[in-house]
């Protein structure tokens, strides 16, 4: 018999995937590492974005590899093709749209949790573990009780899905997952601002209700939900028969990051006997911060909060989270028994509740590393200060689109997002946004607020500076003049750093 063996371990030998030399590889493996560190240490010394050639494009659309090639050569073509042209989000002078800066800490994290290929759907093993701390100091964050779950998954994206189907099992009944949702459940309605991330209405589309199940709700002055006008919809609607069964409300709106009064929507969903959601894609992290964390009163009452660590927190992407008050209506939400997932009471198998009884996922990446990383290495005092920061760079921002003439601002300053626009039509400002990015001098993005298009910078990461707001300024203000006088417009980026 262990003839046979040898015999069949030397016959398939050569059909592994491990480097044949290792001592190349190590080589070539701390080189990358190097080539990554010097990319973040030296990110200003290269555009924050640039165009992609066409010559770019084409190389990269080859035919399936079929033969080996050696990875110095793929490493190569990476560090050419792929590497200059990256969102830019790493650099201090990404303004657009929410994205974290990461960190050297979570990407050395990352690699880790790559080298450890944990599948974090269930088992009894550490990695497991790590993600059960980090739902049980969310919990304590967040003042939710013992039995609330948590569960990372992609982002809030899919964490707002997710809580619209704990709501819809939760009114619905556990009954509702095997005969769907019938009668009952098309006559379900939600409820969030006209404000709130398109992301919710996708959640109610995609949950089987229909995006018309979504009564949108006017904001007000300050761009936060109009709870006498919320409170008005619900009683309409169980006038005429709907059953109101969920409210999303946002801490931190995409267009300018206005904070709902979460303390008066929750005092209404408990009245109205509503599931209460918190749309925190990045907002909700102002938790960390001493000097904000008062602005999301009412967030510690919500029966569901959906955040991304990889916005505020600075943890490489992607890091979304989903917690939930009742931990029990959580996994009713998602739990199914199969005979390949039997938990024993002892060894690998063992386990209560594993993630995969909380979310729709099976194979599930070990997010939880770079997060754990970030947080116990920074704290959350450092990064409420990160938070706290951007939020005080916003409003330095907003103070010079006031001084300047030319300038106009749109929106209050709620955080750490601000609007505004150059005195001109919306095509021109359009032009400006594209003439800046291009430039690779910053990288703001663009929305519609009452009408006019605004040029909007969303200040999140955390190199970014007085300097790199500057910067942002003097651009819009030169492409804007180059624009009206009808110049010639020649961006020039700045130069590439040597990979």
């Amino acid at each position: 018999m262990n003839e046979i063996i040898r015999n069949t371990q030397s016959s398939v030998t050569h059909t592994s995937l491990d480097p044949q030399d290792w001592s190349e590889f190590r080589a070539l493996a701390h080189r990358m590492l190097d080539d990554a560190i010097d990319g973040i240490a030296n990110v200003r010394a290269r555009p924050v974005w640039q165009p992609i050639p066409d010559a770019t494009r084409v190389a990269v659309r080859t035919d399936l590899p079929r033969e080996a090639n050696d990875l110095a050569d793929v490493y190569r073509e990476f560090t050419e093709h792929v590497a200059p042209y990256a969102t830019g989000n790493v650099h201090p002078g990404f303004m657009g749209w929410v994205h974290g800066g990461g960190t050297a800490v979570g990407m050395v994290a990352e690699m880790l949790a790559a080298g450890l290929n944990a599948n974090l759907g269930g088992r009894d093993h550490m990695p497991v573990e790590v993600e059960r701390q980090i739902v049980e100091w969310m919990r304590h964050l967040f003042a939710f009780p013992q039995d609330a779950s948590g569960i990372f998954v992609t982002g809030t994206s899919m964490a707002n899905l997710m809580a619209v189907l704990v709501a819809r099992t939760a009114a619905l009944g556990t009954l509702a997952r095997q005969h769907g949702i019938g009668n009952d459940g098309a006559l379900l309605t939600a409820y969030t601002s006209q404000a709130a991330h398109g992301c919710v209405s996708r959640a109610m589309d995609i949950a089987g209700l229909g995006a018309d199940a979504l009564r949108k709700i006017d904001v007000d002055a300050d761009h936060r939900i109009d709870v006498a006008a919320l409170r008005a919809q619900i009683a309409t609607d169980r006038e005429v028969g709907f059953k109101p069964f969920l409210v999303v409300a946002s801490a931190g709106t995409v267009d300018i990051g206005a904070i709902d009064d979460l303390k008066a929507v929750a005092e209404l969903c408990r009245e109205e006997e509503i599931w209460f959601h918190v749309d925190g894609a990045f907002g909700a992290l102002a938790i960390f911060s001493p000097e904000l964390a008062p602005m999301l009163g009412g967030i510690e009452l919500a029966d569901s909060i959906a955040l991304d660590f990889h916005k505020w927190g600075q943890v490489p992407y992607d890091a979304g989270f989903l917690l939930v008050r009742d931990g029990e209506q959580h996994r009713q939400a998602f739990a199914q028994p199969a005979a390949y997932l039997r938990r024993e009471a002892r060894g690998l198998a063992a386990g209560a509740v594993w993630p995969c009884d909380l979310g729709p996922d099976l194979s599930r990446g070990f997010r939880a590393l770079k997060t754990w990383f970030t947080l116990k290495t920074f704290g959350t005092d450092r990064l409420g200060a990160v938070i706290a920061r951007s939020c005080a760079l916003a409003k330095y921002l907003e103070a010079r689109v006031i001084a300047e003439p030319r300038l106009e601002l749109l929106a209050p300053v709620n955080l750490n997002i601000v609007c505004f626009r150059y005195r001109a039509d919306d095509a021109v400002n359009r032009e400006i946004v594209a003439d800046v990015q291009e430039s690779g001098i910053a990288a703001p993005s663009s929305t519609t607020l009452d009408g006019k298009f605004a040029i909007r910078a969303a200040i999140v990461n955390h190199r970014t500076d007085e300097t790199d707001i500057d910067a942002l300024l003097a651009a819009v203000l030169e492409f804007g003049a180059r624009r009206l006088s009808d110049a010639v417009i020649e961006v020039e980026a700045p130069p590439l750093a040597a990979q």
